[in-house]
């Protein structure tokens, strides 16, 4: 319906538009123009650094929350030079996965974001097809699971599943398109399950998919970091199974728009000094920062520890290796089977998006020997000495850990044994029910809740494992071994 104003109102209307269009026109140039990341304000220039994290995915620890709340970007800004008369405007953000972010990037509203592999491929992806000249580069890792370790799958606590064979023909949740779903189509087609036909596949974000668990309105639900130990460490759900089973390659990365990164690069620069600062802080003080990241994002300190501490299930390492790039191939192979990416898409062309020299300049103007620090990062075991007995702790494996309730540091035992004696002691001084127990695999050495694990014995030696399958077979193989749980241990 077309209305036709009288001239006088015509006249004023077109005024009206002239001033809001002046007024925007100069609202942009104080906060920055989204269509270039800085811009003139009075004498000053500012520069807007936009960066997205995903908080509760402890994956980004890193690069994102420690960073913030830190103030490590602040501290290692260029004030000098062309920067010397610059106001930077950090904008951050956080999202519960990676497809927000890549559409924020897109849209030239972030600059650097942060997510795990099939999220970076399709990012990547996406600015080749339709990011009109700029690229997103991966320039760092956050940290990884060398054979797929962090993504996992789990049932309501008191299901009678127990294992992949079992979910044929059960309903079974998982966020289409994440590093989680391919995970979960493998696992079904190497157990002889076809995804397609005999189970009920849906898509359900982490917090929908808890919800699921814990009202039993789903028979298992698949997850990415650091899902697969929070939920089970809240206590309504178990994990039958964890990705690192597959021996596949996952990881959390850092991209950055290539224009963004052309124009500053003394930026993207800095921003990596903060997060090798950040990965300092993670090695040195683990339980201190997995504290503070409890704070910060909601995700209880002992889960957090799980992943990024001493034999975690995750290794903290800047560096952009062969297995990510082998990660970033897979994802493609993947993606392109649930018919997320182009059958034409060639993993060599993303694979040549990984930039690792605004990092080694990082380290090198830290004065760090870069090979030197890949080197011990990809070594974090637990060591010292045994908190009952004060032997040394030779055999990471074979450790246990117990984080005492209202205690900062946790202790370290040589074995299962007498971390069972130094339980045994705190419930009898009322503390046990309050202190998270940690043991590992007995096969692949991975960090698991001694409550939801099982275990072999066979006179004082003790063996954890994380599947009731793995332990049946080991005692098996023992003779007059048993096979306990934790509360029977």
């Amino acid at each position: 319906m077309n209305v036709k104003l009288p001239s006088r109102r015509r006249f004023l209307f077109s005024i009206s538009l002239f001033s809001l269009s002046l007024i925007t026109a100069c609202s942009s140039t104080v906060v920055g123009n989204p269509s270039s990341p800085s811009s003139p304000s009075g004498d000053k220039k500012v520069i807007r650094i936009a960066i997205a994290t995903q908080d509760q995915t402890i994956n980004t620890a890193t690069g994102g929350p420690i960073i913030r709340e830190e103030k490590l970007l602040e501290k290692h800004l260029p004030k000098t030079g062309k920067y010397q008369n610059v106001e930077y405007k950090i904008e951050w953000s956080s999202h519960t996965s990676g497809p927000p972010i890549n559409n924020k990037m897109l849209a030239n509203q972030v600059d650097i974001g942060m997510m795990g592999d099939f999220p970076l491929t399709i990012n990547m992806n996406t600015f080749r097809d339709k990011g009109a000249g700029v690229n997103s580069i991966y320039i760092a890792t956050l940290s990884y699971g060398a054979t797929g370790a962090g993504n996992a799958v789990m049932v309501p606590k008191d299901s009678p599943i127990k294992s992949i064979a079992d979910l044929r023909g059960k309903q079974v949740s998982v966020p289409f398109g994440s590093a989680a779903h391919g995970m979960l189509l493998r696992a079904l087609k190497k157990e002889g399950i076809n995804p397609e036909t005999e189970v009920k596949l849906i898509s359900q974000a982490p917090e929908v998919g808890g919800t699921s668990l814990k009202t039993n309105q789903i028979d298992a639900h698949a997850n990415f970091v650091p899902f697969g130990e929070l939920f089970p460490l809240r206590g309504f759900a178990r994990k039958i199974f964890d990705g690192a089973e597959l021996g596949v390659p996952t990881f959390h990365g850092v991209v950055v728009r290539s224009d963004f990164a052309k124009e500053h690069p003394e930026l993207v620069v800095a921003y990596l000094k903060a997060l090798l600062e950040a990965n300092q802080m993670v090695r040195e003080q683990p339980e201190a920062i997995a504290a503070k990241m409890e704070k910060w994002t909601s995700v209880e300190k002992e889960a957090v520890y799980m992943f990024l501490g001493p034999n975690g299930l995750q290794q903290v390492s800047p560096a952009i290796l062969p297995i990510h790039l082998e990660a970033l191939t897979n994802s493609v192979n993947t993606l392109k089977q649930l018919g997320r990416l182009d059958a034409k898409v060639d993993a060599a062309e993303i694979t040549k998006l990984a930039d690792d020299s605004y990092l080694k300049l990082a380290a090198k103007e830290m004065g760090l020997n870069y090979d030197e620090m890949i080197a011990k990062a990809e070594k974090f075991p637990i060591s010292g000495e045994d908190a009952e007995t004060k032997q040394a702790i030779t055999e990471p494996k074979l450790a246990a850990q117990v984080w005492v309730d209202g205690e900062e540091k946790i202790r370290n035992f040589a074995s299962i044994k007498n971390m069972v004696t130094a339980v045994s002691k705190l419930k009898a001084e009322g503390k046990q029910t309050k202190s998270t127990v940690f043991v590992h695999d007995f096969n692949k050495g991975w960090k698991l809740l001694a409550a939801n694990s099982f275990f072999v014995r066979k006179g004082d030696d003790i063996a954890a494992f994380l599947t009731e399958k793995d332990a049946q077979a080991y005692a098996a193989s023992q003779g007059g071994a048993q096979v306990l749980t934790f509360n029977a241990l």
